[in-house]
Protein backbone atom coordinates (compact mmCIF):
# COMPACT_ATOMS: atom_id res chain seq x y z
CA UNK A 1 0.00 0.00 0.00
CA UNK A 2 3.12 2.85 0.54
CA UNK A 3 4.42 1.86 -2.50
CA UNK A 4 0.83 2.59 -4.39
CA UNK A 5 0.56 5.44 -2.22
CA UNK A 6 3.79 6.88 -3.27
CA UNK A 7 2.85 6.00 -7.00
CA UNK A 8 5.75 3.70 -7.32
CA UNK A 9 3.23 0.89 -8.44
CA UNK A 10 -0.19 1.15 -9.41
CA UNK A 11 -3.50 -1.36 -7.48
CA UNK A 12 -6.96 -1.18 -8.03
CA UNK A 13 -8.19 -2.62 -4.80
CA UNK A 14 -6.10 -5.28 -2.48
CA UNK A 15 -8.90 -8.13 -0.84
CA UNK A 16 -7.06 -9.89 2.00
CA UNK A 17 -8.93 -13.46 2.27
CA UNK A 18 -6.14 -14.63 4.84
CA UNK A 19 -7.58 -17.42 7.02
CA UNK A 20 -6.46 -21.11 7.75
CA UNK A 21 -3.66 -19.99 5.04
CA UNK A 22 -2.75 -16.74 3.70
CA UNK A 23 -4.82 -15.44 0.58
CA UNK A 24 -4.08 -11.81 -0.43
CA UNK A 25 -5.70 -10.99 -3.98
CA UNK A 26 -3.75 -7.69 -5.54
CA UNK A 27 -6.82 -5.83 -8.42
CA UNK A 28 -4.86 -4.23 -11.14
CA UNK A 29 -6.19 -1.61 -13.29
CA UNK A 30 -7.23 -2.20 -16.78
CA UNK A 31 -4.15 -2.72 -19.28
CA UNK A 32 -1.41 -2.97 -16.71
CA UNK A 33 0.81 -5.88 -16.90
CA UNK A 34 1.25 -8.49 -14.17
CA UNK A 35 4.17 -9.66 -14.85
CA UNK A 36 5.58 -5.57 -14.32
CA UNK A 37 3.62 -5.19 -11.69
CA UNK A 38 5.39 -8.25 -9.69
CA UNK A 39 8.73 -7.33 -10.53
CA UNK A 40 7.61 -3.62 -8.94
CA UNK A 41 6.52 -5.57 -5.88
CA UNK A 42 9.65 -7.33 -5.17
CA UNK A 43 11.92 -3.68 -6.21
CA UNK A 44 9.30 -1.59 -3.58
CA UNK A 45 7.80 -3.89 -1.10
CA UNK A 46 9.53 -6.60 1.06
CA UNK A 47 7.86 -9.12 -0.53
CA UNK A 48 11.50 -10.46 -0.70
CA UNK A 49 13.71 -10.10 2.14
CA UNK A 50 17.37 -10.45 1.80
CA UNK A 51 18.37 -13.05 4.70
CA UNK A 52 21.97 -13.86 5.24
CA UNK A 53 21.57 -16.13 8.35
CA UNK A 54 25.22 -16.82 10.62
CA UNK A 55 25.23 -19.37 13.47
CA UNK A 56 27.64 -18.77 16.41
CA UNK A 57 29.65 -22.16 17.48
CA UNK A 58 31.86 -21.99 19.90
CA UNK A 59 35.64 -22.97 19.06
CA UNK A 60 38.61 -23.43 20.97
CA UNK A 61 36.45 -21.61 23.96
CA UNK A 62 35.89 -18.37 21.73
CA UNK A 63 32.24 -17.64 19.94
CA UNK A 64 32.78 -18.04 16.04
CA UNK A 65 30.29 -16.75 13.42
CA UNK A 66 29.95 -19.05 10.57
CA UNK A 67 27.34 -19.29 7.73
CA UNK A 68 25.22 -22.02 7.25
CA UNK A 69 27.20 -23.82 4.51
CA UNK A 70 29.93 -23.73 6.69
CA UNK A 71 28.00 -25.09 9.43
CA UNK A 72 26.72 -27.83 7.36
CA UNK A 73 30.24 -28.71 5.83
CA UNK A 74 31.26 -29.01 9.57
CA UNK A 75 28.75 -31.04 10.54
CA UNK A 76 28.78 -33.22 7.71
CA UNK A 77 33.03 -34.08 8.27
CA UNK A 78 31.99 -34.80 12.03
CA UNK A 79 29.31 -37.19 11.20
CA UNK A 80 31.90 -38.80 8.53
CA UNK A 81 34.59 -38.54 11.04
CA UNK A 82 32.06 -40.67 13.81
CA UNK A 83 31.10 -43.00 11.09
CA UNK A 84 34.70 -44.20 10.55
CA UNK A 85 35.11 -44.65 14.53
CA UNK A 86 32.00 -46.78 14.25
CA UNK A 87 33.40 -48.97 11.50
CA UNK A 88 36.63 -49.06 13.02
CA UNK A 89 34.91 -49.98 16.60
CA UNK A 90 32.97 -52.60 14.70
CA UNK A 91 35.94 -53.78 12.62
CA UNK A 92 37.73 -54.57 16.11
CA UNK A 93 34.46 -56.49 17.29
CA UNK A 94 34.76 -58.85 14.13
CA UNK A 95 38.12 -59.38 14.64
CA UNK A 96 38.29 -60.77 18.06
CA UNK A 97 35.10 -62.79 17.42
CA UNK A 98 36.52 -64.53 14.29
CA UNK A 99 39.93 -64.87 16.15
CA UNK A 100 38.20 -66.62 19.54
CA UNK A 101 36.07 -68.61 17.00
CA UNK A 102 39.57 -69.51 15.44
CA UNK A 103 40.93 -70.39 18.58
CA UNK A 104 37.89 -72.60 20.14
CA UNK A 105 38.27 -74.72 16.92
CA UNK A 106 41.51 -75.70 16.99
CA UNK A 107 41.18 -76.17 20.47
CA UNK A 108 38.24 -78.74 19.98
CA UNK A 109 39.09 -80.20 16.75
CA UNK A 110 42.75 -81.12 17.99
CA UNK A 111 41.21 -82.19 21.49
CA UNK A 112 43.65 -80.27 22.77
CA UNK A 113 41.61 -80.02 25.89
CA UNK A 114 42.44 -83.89 26.47
CA UNK A 115 46.27 -82.31 27.14
CA UNK A 116 45.39 -80.26 30.73
CA UNK A 117 43.35 -83.68 31.72
CA UNK A 118 46.94 -84.55 34.09
CA UNK A 119 47.69 -81.00 34.98
CA UNK A 120 47.54 -80.67 38.49
CA UNK A 121 48.62 -76.53 38.10
CA UNK A 122 46.80 -73.79 36.52
CA UNK A 123 50.05 -72.48 35.07
CA UNK A 124 50.42 -76.17 33.82
CA UNK A 125 47.07 -75.70 32.51
CA UNK A 126 48.32 -72.53 30.63
CA UNK A 127 51.82 -73.55 29.33
CA UNK A 128 49.75 -77.03 27.53
CA UNK A 129 46.97 -75.55 26.10
CA UNK A 130 49.69 -72.62 24.71
CA UNK A 131 51.67 -75.63 23.21
CA UNK A 132 48.95 -77.70 21.80
CA UNK A 133 48.10 -74.90 19.99
CA UNK A 134 50.99 -73.60 18.65
CA UNK A 135 51.31 -75.65 15.74
CA UNK A 136 47.66 -74.53 14.44
CA UNK A 137 48.05 -70.50 15.24
CA UNK A 138 50.37 -69.58 11.70
CA UNK A 139 47.06 -68.25 10.33
CA UNK A 140 45.31 -65.93 13.17
CA UNK A 141 45.63 -62.33 12.76
CA UNK A 142 47.33 -61.74 15.81
CA UNK A 143 49.59 -63.57 18.49
CA UNK A 144 47.92 -65.80 21.80
CA UNK A 145 47.46 -64.29 24.91
CA UNK A 146 47.05 -65.14 28.31
CA UNK A 147 43.60 -64.50 28.24
CA UNK A 148 42.53 -66.20 25.07
CA UNK A 149 43.50 -69.51 26.80
CA UNK A 150 41.80 -68.18 30.22
CA UNK A 151 38.86 -68.15 27.83
CA UNK A 152 39.33 -71.59 26.06
CA UNK A 153 39.61 -73.34 29.60
CA UNK A 154 35.96 -72.10 30.49
CA UNK A 155 34.60 -73.79 27.76
CA UNK A 156 31.71 -76.39 29.52
CA UNK A 157 32.02 -80.46 28.42
CA UNK A 158 28.61 -79.67 27.21
CA UNK A 159 29.70 -77.24 24.46
CA UNK A 160 32.44 -79.69 23.43
CA UNK A 161 30.57 -82.72 23.10
CA UNK A 162 27.78 -81.13 20.99
CA UNK A 163 30.80 -79.29 18.77
CA UNK A 164 30.22 -79.04 15.09
CA UNK A 165 32.71 -78.27 12.85
CA UNK A 166 31.15 -77.31 9.52
CA UNK A 167 28.60 -74.90 11.79
CA UNK A 168 31.63 -73.55 12.65
CA UNK A 169 33.36 -73.30 9.85
CA UNK A 170 30.24 -71.10 8.62
CA UNK A 171 30.66 -69.00 11.48
CA UNK A 172 34.32 -68.05 10.56
CA UNK A 173 33.13 -67.71 6.68
CA UNK A 174 30.47 -65.24 8.14
CA UNK A 175 32.86 -62.86 10.55
CA UNK A 176 35.32 -62.97 7.59
CA UNK A 177 32.59 -61.58 4.84
CA UNK A 178 31.52 -59.12 7.58
CA UNK A 179 35.19 -58.34 7.97
CA UNK A 180 35.62 -57.61 4.17
CA UNK A 181 32.48 -55.43 3.97
CA UNK A 182 33.81 -53.41 7.08
CA UNK A 183 36.69 -52.87 5.48
CA UNK A 184 35.24 -51.87 2.29
CA UNK A 185 33.19 -49.01 3.76
CA UNK A 186 36.89 -48.00 5.75
CA UNK A 187 37.94 -47.59 2.03
CA UNK A 188 34.85 -46.33 0.45
CA UNK A 189 33.97 -44.13 3.67
CA UNK A 190 32.27 -40.88 1.36
CA UNK A 191 29.80 -43.12 -0.79
CA UNK A 192 29.38 -45.08 2.88
CA UNK A 193 28.21 -41.95 4.57
CA UNK A 194 26.11 -40.47 1.91
CA UNK A 195 24.02 -44.27 1.70
CA UNK A 196 23.84 -43.79 5.83
CA UNK A 197 22.31 -40.28 5.22
CA UNK A 198 19.86 -41.67 2.42
CA UNK A 199 18.96 -43.70 5.06
CA UNK A 200 18.11 -41.65 7.72
CA UNK A 201 16.02 -39.37 5.06
CA UNK A 202 14.41 -42.73 4.07
CA UNK A 203 13.63 -43.65 7.95
CA UNK A 204 12.62 -40.73 9.18
CA UNK A 205 12.06 -38.34 6.30
CA UNK A 206 8.43 -38.26 5.95
CA UNK A 207 6.55 -35.36 7.43
CA UNK A 208 9.71 -33.22 8.00
CA UNK A 209 10.43 -32.47 4.61
CA UNK A 210 11.86 -28.94 3.47
CA UNK A 211 9.17 -26.17 3.30
CA UNK A 212 11.36 -23.56 1.97
CA UNK A 213 13.27 -23.37 -1.51
CA UNK A 214 16.80 -22.37 -2.22
CA UNK A 215 16.95 -19.95 -4.79
CA UNK A 216 18.92 -17.07 -6.39
CA UNK A 217 16.16 -14.34 -7.03
CA UNK A 218 17.06 -12.42 -10.24
CA UNK A 219 17.84 -8.77 -9.35
CA UNK A 220 15.10 -6.86 -10.07
CA UNK A 221 15.95 -3.21 -12.08
CA UNK A 222 13.53 -0.47 -9.94
CA UNK A 223 13.59 1.95 -13.04
CA UNK A 224 12.23 -0.83 -15.34
CA UNK A 225 9.10 -1.57 -13.19
CA UNK A 226 8.38 1.86 -11.62
CA UNK A 227 5.31 3.30 -12.72
CA UNK A 228 6.11 6.57 -14.53
CA UNK A 229 4.37 8.95 -12.45
CA UNK A 230 5.39 12.46 -13.25
CA UNK A 231 6.33 14.06 -16.29
CA UNK A 232 9.68 15.69 -17.40
CA UNK A 233 10.17 19.02 -18.82
CA UNK A 234 12.89 20.79 -21.08
CA UNK A 235 13.95 24.45 -21.56
CA UNK A 236 16.56 23.79 -24.00
CA UNK A 237 17.54 27.50 -24.75
CA UNK A 238 18.37 28.12 -20.73
CA UNK A 239 19.44 24.79 -20.65
CA UNK A 240 17.02 23.46 -17.84
CA UNK A 241 15.12 20.13 -17.48
CA UNK A 242 12.74 19.08 -14.36
CA UNK A 243 9.69 17.94 -14.01
CA UNK A 244 8.14 21.62 -12.31
CA UNK A 245 8.85 23.44 -15.78
CA UNK A 246 5.38 23.03 -16.70
CA UNK A 247 5.60 25.90 -19.05
CA UNK A 248 8.35 24.98 -21.08
CA UNK A 249 8.49 22.00 -23.84
CA UNK A 250 7.16 18.40 -22.76
CA UNK A 251 9.91 15.44 -22.98
CA UNK A 252 7.82 12.17 -21.65
CA UNK A 253 6.34 10.74 -18.81
CA UNK A 254 8.81 9.49 -16.01
CA UNK A 255 9.50 8.22 -12.84
CA UNK A 256 11.20 10.16 -9.77
CA UNK A 257 13.69 7.53 -9.41
CA UNK A 258 14.98 7.58 -13.27
CA UNK A 259 17.97 9.31 -14.19
CA UNK A 260 18.06 11.10 -17.59
CA UNK A 261 20.69 11.62 -20.38
CA UNK A 262 21.40 15.56 -21.68
CA UNK A 263 23.42 16.78 -24.74
CA UNK A 264 24.32 19.93 -25.50
CA UNK A 265 24.86 22.06 -28.48
CA UNK A 266 28.60 22.31 -27.31
CA UNK A 267 29.03 18.50 -27.42
CA UNK A 268 28.47 17.96 -23.71
CA UNK A 269 27.05 15.23 -22.48
CA UNK A 270 25.39 14.87 -18.68
CA UNK A 271 23.43 12.05 -16.66
CA UNK A 272 21.45 13.44 -14.00
CA UNK A 273 18.15 12.25 -11.07
CA UNK A 274 15.27 13.16 -12.12
CA UNK A 275 14.91 16.11 -9.87
CA UNK A 276 12.17 19.81 -10.03
CA UNK A 277 14.67 21.81 -11.72
CA UNK A 278 18.57 21.19 -12.48
CA UNK A 279 20.63 23.23 -15.15
CA UNK A 280 22.85 21.07 -17.26
CA UNK A 281 24.15 23.50 -19.87
CA UNK A 282 22.81 25.86 -22.30
CA UNK A 283 21.35 24.92 -25.62
CA UNK A 284 19.96 21.58 -24.89
CA UNK A 285 19.76 19.49 -27.94
CA UNK A 286 18.61 16.34 -27.08
CA UNK A 287 17.13 14.59 -23.19
CA UNK A 288 15.88 11.54 -22.48
CA UNK A 289 15.32 9.00 -19.85
CA UNK A 290 18.41 7.07 -19.55
CA UNK A 291 18.86 3.36 -19.45
CA UNK A 292 21.50 1.53 -17.83
CA UNK A 293 23.76 -0.88 -19.75
CA UNK A 294 21.85 -0.20 -22.88
CA UNK A 295 23.60 -1.22 -25.96
CA UNK A 296 20.67 -1.02 -28.33
CA UNK A 297 20.39 3.06 -28.35
CA UNK A 298 23.12 4.46 -30.85
CA UNK A 299 23.86 7.97 -31.29
CA UNK A 300 25.23 9.61 -34.62
CA UNK A 301 26.99 12.97 -34.48
CA UNK A 302 28.45 14.98 -36.75
CA UNK A 303 30.94 17.82 -35.21
CA UNK A 304 33.12 20.85 -36.16
CA UNK A 305 36.55 20.55 -33.86
CA UNK A 306 37.16 24.03 -32.57
CA UNK A 307 35.95 27.29 -34.37
CA UNK A 308 37.90 26.84 -37.25
CA UNK A 309 38.75 23.32 -36.99
CA UNK A 310 37.85 20.76 -39.24
CA UNK A 311 34.29 18.28 -38.74
CA UNK A 312 34.18 14.52 -37.65
CA UNK A 313 31.51 11.82 -37.54
CA UNK A 314 30.93 9.76 -35.12
CA UNK A 315 28.73 6.88 -33.82
CA UNK A 316 28.33 5.60 -29.95
CA UNK A 317 26.63 3.78 -27.25
CA UNK A 318 26.47 5.10 -23.77
CA UNK A 319 26.15 1.97 -21.31
CA UNK A 320 28.29 3.38 -17.92
CA UNK A 321 28.56 6.64 -16.74
CA UNK A 322 28.77 8.50 -13.66
CA UNK A 323 26.54 10.88 -12.87
CA UNK A 324 26.06 14.83 -12.44
CA UNK A 325 29.92 14.04 -14.33
CA UNK A 326 29.73 16.05 -17.41
CA UNK A 327 31.68 14.32 -20.44
CA UNK A 328 33.22 15.83 -23.76
CA UNK A 329 31.70 14.04 -26.88
CA UNK A 330 34.02 16.38 -29.31
CA UNK A 331 37.88 16.82 -28.73
CA UNK A 332 38.19 19.22 -26.44
CA UNK A 333 38.86 22.39 -28.10
CA UNK A 334 37.73 25.50 -27.72
CA UNK A 335 34.27 26.98 -29.66
CA UNK A 336 33.35 23.10 -30.80
CA UNK A 337 29.70 22.68 -31.96
CA UNK A 338 27.54 19.95 -33.13
CA UNK A 339 26.55 20.16 -36.22
CA UNK A 340 23.93 16.82 -36.27
CA UNK A 341 23.18 14.93 -33.87
CA UNK A 342 20.35 11.97 -33.57
CA UNK A 343 19.31 8.97 -31.00
CA UNK A 344 18.16 6.06 -32.19
CA UNK A 345 16.83 3.65 -29.97
CA UNK A 346 17.22 0.40 -32.44
CA UNK A 347 20.49 1.62 -33.41
CA UNK A 348 19.27 3.45 -36.82
CA UNK A 349 21.48 4.70 -39.01
CA UNK A 350 20.08 7.21 -41.70
CA UNK A 351 22.10 9.52 -44.76
CA UNK A 352 22.49 12.61 -44.38
CA UNK A 353 23.61 15.47 -46.94
CA UNK A 354 26.71 17.77 -45.61
CA UNK A 355 26.44 21.39 -47.33
CA UNK A 356 29.85 23.25 -47.71
CA UNK A 357 30.07 27.31 -47.43
CA UNK A 358 31.48 28.53 -50.88
CA UNK A 359 34.87 29.25 -49.91
CA UNK A 360 37.61 29.64 -52.53
CA UNK A 361 37.90 26.92 -55.27
CA UNK A 362 36.14 24.60 -53.52
CA UNK A 363 33.78 22.53 -56.68
CA UNK A 364 32.04 19.80 -54.46
CA UNK A 365 29.99 21.63 -51.89
CA UNK A 366 27.33 18.76 -51.27
CA UNK A 367 27.69 15.32 -50.50
CA UNK A 368 26.12 12.23 -48.85
CA UNK A 369 27.01 10.47 -45.90
CA UNK A 370 25.64 6.99 -44.63
CA UNK A 371 25.98 6.85 -41.11
CA UNK A 372 25.84 2.70 -41.32
CA UNK A 373 29.40 3.46 -42.88
CA UNK A 374 30.47 4.83 -40.16
CA UNK A 375 31.84 2.11 -36.85
CA UNK A 376 30.07 2.18 -33.59
CA UNK A 377 32.78 3.05 -30.72
CA UNK A 378 33.01 4.92 -27.54
CA UNK A 379 31.90 7.71 -26.76
CA UNK A 380 35.37 9.23 -26.38
CA UNK A 381 36.41 8.40 -29.79
CA UNK A 382 37.59 11.27 -31.95
CA UNK A 383 35.56 9.77 -35.19
CA UNK A 384 36.44 10.26 -38.47
CA UNK A 385 36.87 12.86 -40.96
CA UNK A 386 34.11 14.27 -42.58
CA UNK A 387 35.45 17.48 -44.34
CA UNK A 388 38.67 20.06 -43.03
CA UNK A 389 36.47 23.22 -45.11
CA UNK A 390 33.45 25.07 -43.22
CA UNK A 391 30.45 23.17 -42.94
CA UNK A 392 26.86 25.06 -43.67
CA UNK A 393 24.01 22.56 -42.49
CA UNK A 394 23.89 18.97 -42.61
CA UNK A 395 20.44 17.56 -43.71
CA UNK A 396 18.27 14.55 -42.96
CA UNK A 397 17.98 12.83 -46.42
CA UNK A 398 17.37 9.24 -45.70
CA UNK A 399 16.06 8.11 -42.31
CA UNK A 400 17.73 5.50 -41.05
CA UNK A 401 16.16 1.59 -40.82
Amino acid sequence: LKANDKGKIKIKKIEDNTAAEVEILVHLPSGLSPDKTIDALYAFTSCESSISPLGCVIEDNKPLFIGVSEMLRRSTDNTVQLLKQELEIKLGELEEQWHFASLERIFIENRIYRDIEEEETWEGVIKAIDTGLQPHIKHLKRAITEDDIVRLTEIRIKRISKFDIDKAQQKIDALEEQIAEVKHHLEHLIAYAITYFTRLKNDYGEGRERKTEIRVFDDVDATKVVIRNTKLYVNREEGFIGTSLRRDEYVGDCSDIDDIIVFTKAGKMMVTKVDTKTFIGKDIIHVAVFKKKDKRTIYNMVYKDGAKGPSYIKRFAVTSITRDREYDLTNGNKGSVVLYFSANPNGEAEVVTVNLRQAGSIKKLKWDIDFADILIKGRASKGNLVTKYPVKRIELKEKGV
